[in-house]
């Protein structure tokens, strides 16, 4: 992982819960995530889940396990869940064995990324994902961002991708199982007051066949 992106969410670990997801903006996104992890994990009684990227433990009480690069981030989500394993790693490198997990989700971090290391990432949860395992993750889509000519201007969100540049990654070794947009409306642009009653009209969207047209996609992958 880039040495730049390590120091810039070392340096905001203490303020990144407030900063980024206790707005109502940041609660919108929080809420279809939650609502997808929920959906897709619902009948799990598996324990072996790890969620990878696990910053301050957001979305850690889907999951057993936590990995991150980031030893500000992991600081404060061992102080929310002292009960957990939560461990230093990479989402190139996972500091388990092969085939210890059952679940691996990974929110808001491929984004940061680059290719190649999207490559390298769907290796590496392969090979610590079980037979069967499933494998979530989120990402900026590229239809959206060409419908809007959204160029970023440094690493920080740079990376995305079309469904069909994720079904050719994929296509050798993952079965797609669910997939579907997070935000579709520019809900920045409403008051405030109305964001939470158009939660439901924003996910029913996502659902539909204009999900690539969301801020970005959640996927599910089944390893083969």
């Amino acid at each position: 992982m880039n040495l730049e992106i390590k120091e810039y969410y070392n340096n905001l670990a203490p303020s990144y819960d407030t900063n980024r997801f206790e707005n109502s903006y940041g609660k919108f996104i929080d809420s279809q995530e939650r609502l997808f992890l929920t959906n897709s994990l619902k009948n799990i009684k598996s324990n072996q889940i790890l969620d990878l990227g696990c910053g301050t433990g957001r979305l850690l009480e889907f999951a057993n396990y936590g990995v991150d690069f980031s030893t500000n981030m992991i600081a404060i989500a061992k102080s929310k869940f002292p009960n957990k394993e939560i461990v230093e790693g990479a989402v190139t490198s996972i500091p388990y064995t092969t085939n210890s997990f059952d679940y691996i989700f990974c929110f808001h971090v491929i984004m940061h990324l680059d290719y190649k290391t999207t490559t390298e990432f769907l290796s590496e949860t392969y090979q610590k994902l079980a037979y069967n395992g499933r494998l979530i993750f989120d990402f900026p889509s590229k239809k959206r961002r060409e419908l809007l000519n959204f160029k970023s201007e440094n690493w920080h969100g740079a990376n995305n991708f079309s469904l069909d540049e994720i079904k050719k990654l994929t296509k050798n070794n993952w079965n797609i199982k669910t997939k579907q947009g997070i935000l579709f409306l520019p809900i920045q642009r409403f008051p405030v007051f109305l964001r939470p009653f158009m939660l439901k009209v924003d996910t029913f969207l996502c659902k539909t066949f204009l999900k690539e047209y969301a801020s970005y996609i959640v996927i599910e992958l089944q390893k083969k």
